[in-house]
C-alpha cells in the first residue's frame, strides 16, 4: 500500500483524496489555508462555477453529489442581455438539461468535510509548500502559524495545487519539461447583484445572464441567498478597457452606456468596482504531467484553462475519475504498477486537456462577439432541430461537452470542428435565413447530417 501525499487541498485535491482513499490508500492533504471549519473561508479565484455532467458524474461514484444537490441552482439556458434592454433565451440543450451554478466555498467545504471524516486520510493546514526536491522526491513545507518546518518524502506525491503550482514550477527546473502559458488581453473583476426583497431574485433565477458587446461581455450567475455573481471580462488596455476606467464617473458612464439596465441591479457597483481586484486569465499546458513514478500533475496544475466552457473545475474533478479508472485497471493483490498507471494516465489526459482548452478560448469568442448575431442564432436552432430529428446521429459541440456521457474533450473538439466547417457551408447559402424559417433546406440539412456522419 502506498502513502500519498497531496499538495492542494482546493477542490481537485480534496476529491483526489476521496478517490484514493477510498481504494484503501493512506493520504495526507497538505493545505496553504487554514481550516474553514474555525472561520477561515476557501480562498483561490472567486468566479462562481458551473457544475455539469462530467462533474456530477465523478461526484456521484464516491457517494458525495447527494450532499451537493442542494447547493446548486440550475441554469437551463443563457439568458442574453441587448444594449436595447431586450431578452432573448437560448436553452444550452435538451429539456430538463441544464448546468448547475455553485459556490466555490460551499463546495470546497463540503469536500474537505468528506474527506476529513475518512479514517485513512489525514488533512495539514496552515501548510505552505517552500520547495520541492524532486531527484529526492521531498518536499519541504513551513506551517504558517507555528513557522514549524517540515521535510516529507512520501510514495507518490500529487500536485493539485492551482494554476501557478510550485509543485509544477519544480519539475519545470527539469530538462525536456515543456511548458506553455499564455495569458488573455482581457481581465476580471467581480460585482455583485444583491437580492431583491425578501431574498430573491432580480433577474431570471435559472439562467446564466450575458450581455455581449463584442470585444467584452458581463455575465451574472445566480446564487441560493438570491443575489448573483457578477464578472465584467474587459481587455487591461485599449479603447474599451480597464485602463480607462480610473473614476466612479469612468465606471457608472461605461456601464450607463454598455450595460444600461444594470445600473438600477447594482447599487453598489462603484464601490465593488474599485474594491475588488481586477485579476487575469491564463492557459497552462505542460508536459510530461508525471515524472520519476512519484510526480504526478492534475487539476489546474496541469491545464489550467479560462472559465468560458465552465468547465476547468469539471474537466479537473473528471481527473479523479479517469484517474481511478486507471489505478484499478493496473491495481492488483495490492500492488499498483505506478509506471503504468502514470503512463496511461498521461496518455489520457493530456490530449484533453489540451482540447478543452481550445474550446474555452473558442467559447470565449462565441460568448463575448456571437450570442447577439442572428446567423448565430439561427445556427443554434438549427442545431437543436437537428439533435431532435436525429438523435442518435448528431449531436452539437456543446452539448458534447457538457452534457454527454463517455465523450472526450478531445473527440468533442474533433466533431465541433467538423460541424463548424459543414455549418460555414450551409450557412452561405442565398437567403438562408429566410429559407431556413419557411422550411425550404430540410433535404439541405439530411445531406449536412449524412457528411457529418461520414466523416465522424
Amino acid at each position: 500500500m502506498k502513502n500519498i501525499a497531496i499538495v492542494g487541498g482546493g477542490l481537485v485535491g480534496s476529491l483526489m483524496s476521496i478517490y484514493l482513499a477510498k481504494r484503501g490508500l493512506d493520504v495526507t492533504v497538505y493545505e496553504k489555508r487554514s481550516d474553514a471549519r474555525f472561520g477561515e473561508q476557501v480562498g483561490g479565484r472567486s468566479i462562481n462555477l458551473a457544475l455539469s455532467n462530467r462533474g456530477w458524474s465523478a461526484l456521484e461514484r464516491v457517494g458525495v453529489a447527494e450532499q451537493i444537490k442542494d447547493m446548486v441552482i440550475p441554469m437551463k439556458g443563457r439568458m442574453i442581455h441587448n444594449l436595447d434592454g431586450s431578452l432573448a433565451f437560448q436553452a444550452y440543450g435538451k429539456e430538463n438539461e441544464a448546468i448547475y451554478s455553485v459556490s466555490r466555498g460551499g463546495l470546497n467545504n463540503v469536500l474537505d468535510n468528506y474527506s476529513i471524516a475518512l479514517p485513512n486520510v489525514d488533512y495539514q493546514y496552515d501548510m505552505e509548500l517552500t520547495s520541492a526536491d524532486i531527484r529526492k522526491g521531498e518536499l519541504h513545507f513551513k506551517n504558517r502559524k507555528s513557522k514549524e518546518e517540515r521535510t516529507i518524502s512520501p510514495d507518490i506525491i500529487f500536485g493539485a495545487d492551482g494554476a501557478f503550482s510550485k509543485v509544477r514550477a519544480a519539475l519545470q527546473k527539469r530538462k525536456r519539461f515543456n511548458y506553455e502559458q499564455s495569458f488573455l488581453e482581457h481581465g476580471y473583476k467581480e460585482l455583485s447583484i444583491p437580492p431583491g426583497e425578501g431574498g430573491s431574485w432580480k433577474i431570471e433565477k435559472n439562467a446564466l445572464h450575458i450581455w455581449p458587446r463584442r470585444s467584452f461581455m458581463l455575465i451574472a450567475l445566480p446564487n441560493l441567498d438570491g443575489s448573483f455573481t457578477v464578472t465584467l471580462f474587459l481587455a487591461f488596455e485599449g479603447e474599451d478597457s480597464f485602463e480607462k476606467l480610473k473614476t466612479e464617473q469612468d465606471v457608472y458612464e461605461f456601464f450607463e452606456r454598455e450595460f444600461p439596465d444594470t445600473i438600477e441591479l447594482m447599487p453598489d457597483l462603484v464601490k465593488d468596482f474599485f474594491e475588488n481586484p481586477t485579476d487575469a486569465l491564463v492557459t497552462i499546458k505542460c508536459s510530461p504531467w508525471t515524472y520519476d513514478d512519484k510526480f504526478v500533475l492534475v487539476g489546474d496544475a496541469s491545464h489550467a484553462i479560462v472559465p468560458f466552457y465552465g468547465q476547468g473545475m469539471n474537466s479537473g474533478f473528471e481527473d479523479c475519475k479517469v484517474f481511478d479508472d486507471v489505478l484499478m485497471k493496473h491495481f492488483v493483490d495490492g500492488e499498483m504498477d505506478v509506471p503504468a498507471i502514470f503512463k496511461e494516465f498521461q496518455d489520457l489526459r493530456k490530449v484533453d486537456g489540451d482540447a478543452i482548452a481550445e474550446l474555452a478560448l473558442n467559447n470565449f469568442i462565441e460568448m463575448r462577439d456571437s450570442v447577439a448575431d442572428e446567423k448565430f442564432l439561427v445556427r443554434k436552432k438549427i442545431e437543436k432541430h437537428l439533435q431532435k430529428k436525429y438523435p442518435s446521429l448528431f449531436v452539437p459541440t456543446y452539448s458534447l461537452v457538457t452534457f454527454t456521457e463517455g465523450v472526450r474533450y478531445s473527440e468533442a473538439l474533433r466533431r465541433g470542428k467538423i460541424q463548424d466547417k459543414l455549418f460555414g457551408e450551409f450557412m452561405k447559402i442565398d437567403g438562408v435565413v429566410a429559407r431556413w424559417q419557411n422550411g425550404d433546406l430540410e433535404k439541405e440539412l439530411e445531406d449536412l447530417v449524412g457528411r457529418y456522419q461520414a466523416a465522424i
